[in-house]
């Protein structure tokens, strides 16, 4: 089986996470600035088979589409353009960052480590795919 890509999309970094091949576990795998990630996805394409993509899908509290949401979006087309054959799916990103912090907070790790926002857009991104693991399942 190949596996699965999941992106925490922000303006300054993307969080990535991915399946092992059997996609039992969803894991943190990076940590990247928008304007690498095609060239970084293009790398990791050469080693690894990647089946589809998950992107966080930015809500506010009510359902509604946050203003982050036009940003995640021009990824997605990004990733369409680069990716043709690569489907997508969007997960709603709602608590992801306040799981990733709280889990954070709880691993014992030491203050500056626990304030390493690249720390927490990865294990956010690992919500994301974990999440979508789930319900691809039920």
């Amino acid at each position: 089986m190949a596996r699965i890509l999941a992106f925490d999309y922000g303006t300054k970094r993307i969080g990535i996470a991915v399946t092992d091949p059997l996609q039992i576990i969803a894991t943190g795998l990076d940590t990247i600035h928008p304007k690498d990630a095609i060239e970084y996805i293009k790398k990791y394409l050469l080693t690894e088979q990647v089946e589809a993509f998950v992107i966080g899908d930015p809500k506010q509290m009510n359902g509604s589409d946050s203003d982050s949401k036009q940003h995640a979006k021009g990824f997605s087309t990004l990733l369409k353009k680069a990716f043709p054959n690569i489907p997508q799916h969007w997960v709603d990103e709602r608590f992801t960052s306040k799981m990733a912090q709280q889990a954070i907070m709880q691993s014992g790790l030491k203050k500056s480590d626990r304030q390493n926002k690249e720390r927490v857009d990865t294990i956010a991104a690992t919500i994301i795919l974990q999440y979508f693991m789930e319900t691809k399942r039920l």
